[in-house]
């Protein structure tokens, strides 16, 4: 007696795991990309310093540099010497001043939608099974971090970028978090020298 083929069962199962894998890779959501602009008549060939902008505020009337924002500084610094770049020493003019800004609103995101494939089977009894879940939407806690880069001799923009991510429930976010999203945000940064684009 033959037995009975069980290919046509493992064909099958082999393109609905395949199928639903496709699936779930499209729905699958991903951080969202930095942006950034550069100035076309900015020289980044004769910059090699940065300092910090104190802003409008007179530094006797400063406030104190919060845990946040010293996780922030340390981040962007720490990216901007990695491409060649020094900190200007206290009293001498850096070829540019930076300037960021942070900002979290709740946001809604959705969760995709869910496909689970199983199949098992003893002797030669053989099934297979597919579970479906329906999407759903929760809020959460987005942060955004834009960073200004100034020509401090033109007085003008060079370089902006902007990079958002999603936060805790609650408190500041990690120092791990920051590092990696201020490191997306300066990928596309020029490096000292770079001629115009």
């Amino acid at each position: 007696m033959d037995k009975p083929r069980q290919f046509p069962l493992v064909v099958a199962f082999a393109s609905l795991v395949l199928a639903g894998t496709q699936l779930l890779v499209g729905c699958v959501s991903s951080t969202p990309p930095a942006q950034s602009m550069r100035d076309s008549q900015a020289n980044f060939a004769a910059f090699r310093t940065f300092a910090w902008d104190p802003g409008p505020q007179a530094p006797a009337d400063a406030q104190p540099i919060s845990i946040l924002d010293s996780n922030i500084r340390t981040a962007i610094a720490g990216e901007l010497q990695r491409k060649g770049y020094a900190e200007a020493q206290a009293g001498a003019k850096p070829d540019l001043m930076l300037r960021y800004e942070t900002a979290a609103a709740e946001k809604l995101k959705s969760n995709p939608f869910r496909i689970g494939v199983g199949m098992g089977g003893v002797g030669n009894s053989g099934a297979a099974g597919v579970g479906v879940s329906s999407p759903s939407a929760k809020n959460v806690r987005e942060g955004t971090l834009v960073l200004r880069v100034i020509d401090p001799v033109r007085n003008a923009e060079v370089w902006n970028g902007r990079v958002s991510r999603e936060l805790g429930k609650g408190g500041p976010p990690d120092p791990a978090l920051i590092q990696s999203a201020v490191s997306d945000l300066l990928e596309e940064f020029p490096a000292p020298g770079s001629s115009p684009k």
